[in-house]
């Protein structure tokens, strides 16, 4: 006896041989169509258990079809298929009520598990009634497996107001992510406060965050607004979390678990209406492990976790970047500009260390110093070795941050490892050889093993690098120099 009976609905007649062979081996009964006429017929007789559209159908958009099968059979799970694997499709599939969303290619083993969720499990998502939603262009690009994966995370999420911790490196677009569960979520009408721990002095995050009364330290001359405060009715979004200090991990904890705040100098609890999103590039687990960050705060935090990846897990996607931060400089006024294949190819294979954020400042500026209409390989090649000697730039200044503070880490916890005891003599040694050599080796490898532009990158004399090399007996990078 079958499972369930599987309506499909594709014009590609591949897809619905496909589809029908793989379902059918899992023990479903499918019925395939070519057109979203028939797929209305079917359901509106009271046939299927399960709908499997694709978007695009030769007679009718299926986003058109899916909000008049919810009126008349308002349970019956639709999911969705699409090529056009883009945000906007996630998001408008949430919006209609589709139960999932399945970009083309998907894994046919995944499909059949979706469907079999599909017809299990009690109930259905809430569909937000909001207004439609627009087509405008959308601030994630993408359409590498990475991306797609992250965008039905985001679909789902904007129907909730869970608590999300947002993790990537620097330059991976974190807040871009926190502007899309705010733009496109239930709070959208409320506003959107961002702080970023990491660019406020210590001893002010408190006051910053719950606000402070008046005379509650030295210079608080009236009472001041905090971003709770700001942000009530909305969302707040927490930008490098695992800089905050420890008093305000304290005091966020108790935001979390009892919905209240006092401001710095007050006595009265403040009710707080606010959705929290997080987000850094550290690993906190790491940090609690050291006592830097609390555990309880992290799992109150880290509800629902989301990885953005690095721009080298998703390089089939520099092609799209490109492109779109292209027309963003058309629109800046620096001319409609298209790049050569060719030039997307070598682009793909630099290493962007400051990931998208870097393309964006690089494309942006060969947009800027260079008037032909087409961007070609040479340019693109030529930008980008005259740019090794300083490619670390603002980020290496990040990067340089971040490499002290995980030294510091290290040095606490391999202290605390000891106790009392004095550790092993020979510390600085061992300490110099693990900070200089990934430091060293990290220099070579952008500058492509060229000696002379690592020395430069790092501020050292040649002689001394090479020097360093020898002592280090880092092999892979020695090439002949001129």
């Amino acid at each position: 006896m079958a499972r369930g009976t599987i309506l499909i609905a594709d014009d590609d007649t591949a897809i619905r041989t496909v589809l029908n062979q793989a379902l059918a081996r899992a023990g479903y009964a499918p019925r395939a169509t070519g057109t979203a006429a028939t797929l209305w017929n079917w359901v509106s007789q009271g046939e299927g258990d399960v709908v499997l559209t694709d978007v695009m159908m030769p007679d009718e958009n299926a986003f058109d079809l899916i909000p008049r099968i919810k009126k008349i059979r308002p349970d019956l799970p639709i999911i969705v298929m699409s090529a056009q694997n883009t945000l906007m499709t996630a998001l408008t599939a949430a919006e209609k009520g589709a139960y999932e969303y399945l970009p083309k290619p998907f894994d046919l083993n995944e499909m059949v598990a979706v469907v079999g969720r599909a017809l299990t499990e009690p109930g259905r998502r809430p569909v937000r009634s909001s207004q439609e939603i627009e087509s405008e262009e959308l601030p994630l690009i993408g359409r590498s497996p990475a991306m797609q994966e992250i965008y039905r995370v985001l679909a789902r999420l904007t129907l909730t107001d869970l608590t999300v911790m947002i993790n990537g490196e620097s330059g991976t677009g974190k807040e871009l992510v926190a502007r899309v569960l705010h733009d496109y979520g239930r709070r959208r009408q409320g506003p959107f406060v961002a702080i970023n721990m990491a660019a406020i002095p210590r001893e002010l995050v408190e006051s910053d965050l719950f606000g402070h009364e008046k005379g509650a330290f030295t210079g608080a001359q009236t009472r001041t607004q905090g971003r709770f405060e700001q942000a009530e009715g909305g969302t707040l979004f927490l930008d490098e979390i695992g800089d905050m200090p420890m008093e305000a991990q304290t005091r966020l904890l108790r935001v979390l678990q009892e919905g209240e705040y006092t401001t710095v100098g007050g006595r009265t609890p403040i009710k707080t209406n606010v959705r929290i999103i997080a987000a850094t590039h550290r690993d906190l687990k790491s940090q609690i492990q050291h006592g830097l960050f609390r555990e309880d705060l992290f799992y109150r935090l880290n509800v629902v976790p989301i990885r953005i990846p690095p721009l080298r897990e998703r390089l089939e996607d520099v092609g799209d970047l490109v492109r779109h931060f292209l027309r963003g400089a058309s629109r800046e006024g620096l001319g409609q500009k298209a790049i050569e294949a060719g030039a997307i190819e070598r682009l793909k294979a630099h290493p962007w260390h400051g990931n998208i954020r870097e393309l964006e400042n690089f494309v942006r500026r060969i947009a800027a110093l260079h008037s032909q209409d087409t961007l070609t390989t040479e340019i693109v090649e030529q930008e980008l070795t005259e740019a090794l000697p300083n490619s670390l730039g603002d980020q290496g200044n990040a990067e340089a941050k971040d490499l002290s503070e995980r030294v510091e880490q290290y040095l606490f916890g391999y202290f605390a490892s000891f106790g009392k005891e004095f550790p092993p003599p020979g510390l600085y040694d061992r300490v110099i050889r693990q900070v200089e050599l990934p430091l060293l080796t990290a220099a070579l490898a952008a500058t492509r093993g060229n000696q002379i532009r690592a020395a430069e990158l790092l501020g050292l004399n040649r002689n001394t690098l090479r020097s360093r090399i020898r002592a280090l007996d880092i092999r892979v990078f020695r090439t002949p120099q001129p």
